[in-house]
């Protein structure tokens, strides 16, 4: 996980992003990590969440289609 935390998470895929997240959430459930390292695990987390939303949001909006009269239709 290490290399791909120096790897932005704007360049890091949907995938790629949700298996540090789960990795992430496992380490935080260990119970033996300091409370320093929850809270920095935390925001780290957080930081990947809003990263996933904003993909996401991406993707939602490319599947938009504009009809030629320019009325939003689904793909």
């Amino acid at each position: 996980m290490a290399e791909k935390k120096e790897q932005s998470l704007e360049d890091q895929s949907l995938e790629e992003i949700f298996s540090d997240l789960e990795q992430t959430i496992k380490e935080m459930e260990d119970g033996e990590i300091s409370l320093e390292k929850s809270f920095r695990l935390y925001h780290q987390g957080m930081d990947m969440l809003k990263a996933c939303n904003s993909k996401i949001d991406k993707v939602e909006k490319k599947m938009l289609l504009l009809d030629e009269e320019g009325e939003e239709h689904e793909f």
